[in-house]
């Protein structure tokens, strides 16, 4: 399997099979969600007071929001520091981990279920000769 890193430090996979790709994704979201799930319900339940699952919900949609105007700022040509977009990129994430794990929703499983069904979806769409 060739990977090749884009300036984004992301990964493409080239001469996978799709399904096999999906496999892989699905174990690996799983696997690491959950422990990273569960080390920040650890710190947050160590360091700061318990919150509602409303709480972390409305910081998340906050959180979203800022990222989103920093991304409008650049959309409409204004310089904007990769270092800032990932600060708030990383606040989203911290708040979505706060917001499932004050919900009680195990991420990494749920997030594998979403990718079973994309999959099935996506495959179904390729048999049919349409684009997902």
């Amino acid at each position: 399997m060739a990977m090749i890193f884009s300036e984004h430090n992301s990964t493409t996979y080239m001469s996978e099979p799709s399904s096999s790709l999906a496999s892989q994704l699905q174990h690996a979201a799983q696997a690491g969600l959950q422990s990273v799930q569960q080390s920040f319900d650890a710190y947050q339940s160590a360091h700061f007071p318990k919150r509602t699952p409303e709480f972390f919900c409305l910081e998340l949609c906050g959180e979203a929001g800022e990222l989103a105007n920093l991304e409008k700022k650049r959309w409409k040509g204004k310089a904007i520091d990769d270092a800032h977009i990932a600060d708030e990129a990383a606040d989203v994430c911290i708040s979505l981990m706060n917001y499932a794990n004050a919900r009680g929703i195990d991420l990494g499983n749920a997030v594998r279920m979403k990718l079973e069904r994309i999959e099935r979806k996506r495959a179904e769409c390729e048999r049919n000769g349409e684009i997902y």
